[in-house]
């Protein structure tokens, strides 16, 4: 139910199920797209006594819900965050794609009341078209994303942005970069660079999709950076 990793210098993890994107270079396979026949519905409180549980063993003071895309199951996000709050002794990484923050700004009115939650908004190519080519969804959607780093920071929500770049040229990255700063310096500084890591199921995923990455790695070969 919930597993370590290296990541972020260490994080207990647990895994949803379902996501509001079909991005091709997904990593997850039937938990995005048949969320309804995999795994088992658990509590709040279920899910972090295990992900504390596994925190503790291995020594890691940060723990995450990845996998998918955790905030579609919003009450349950909240009460975890509430007992993470409570117990005083991890950081949470809240790994989403922004999209829900990014449309109901009370969204990011809700996570600021937490001391103990780092958000970090995975963006989905550098512009409106690639953002549709990679996920299948309308391009106007892409600003969705944008819009959750507003919203966070009008909020006083600690964020920051990773940018999906394997899809992308170098016009794509300097565009993005100003698109973050035109938001706050800040974000444009601290963006994180995300690439496509070439899992079996993923090279699968993006042969049939006919898309073709500029950048990639190999599981076992990738930079100590993108840790």
């Amino acid at each position: 139910m919930a597993r370590g990793g290296r990541w972020y210098g260490g994080i207990a993890t647990a895994d949803c199920c379902g996501c509001n994107l079909r991005c091709v270079f997904c990593w997850s396979g039937a938990p995005r797209d048949h969320p309804d026949k995999i795994g088992k519905f658990y509590t709040p409180e279920q899910v972090y006594r295990a992900v504390k549980s596994c925190a503790l063993r291995r020594g890691y003071r940060q723990m995450r819900i990845s996998g998918n895309e955790p905030t579609i199951g919003r009450e349950h996000l909240l009460r975890i965050l509430e007992l993470v709050e409570s117990d005083g002794l991890f950081t949470f990484i809240l790994e989403t794609n922004g999209i829900l923050i990014g449309s109901d700004k009370s969204y990011a009115h809700e996570l600021s009341k937490f001391t103990r939650v780092h958000v970090r908004v995975s963006i989905k190519g550098t512009s409106e078209e690639e953002f549709s080519l990679l996920t299948g969804a309308m391009p106007e959607q892409f600003n969705l994303q944008l819009q959750a780093l507003k919203n966070l920071l009008d909020c006083g929500v600690s964020c920051h942005p990773a940018v999906m770049l394997s899809f992308s040229d170098r016009e794509g990255y300097e565009r993005i970069l100003h698109r973050l700063a035109d938001i706050d310096a800040s974000l444009a500084r601290e963006m994180e660079e995300e690439y496509v890591f070439m899992y079996p199921h993923v090279v699968e995923r993006l042969k049939r999709s006919g898309i073709s990455p500029r950048i990639a790695y190999e599981p076992s070969r990738i930079p100590e950076e993108l840790i």
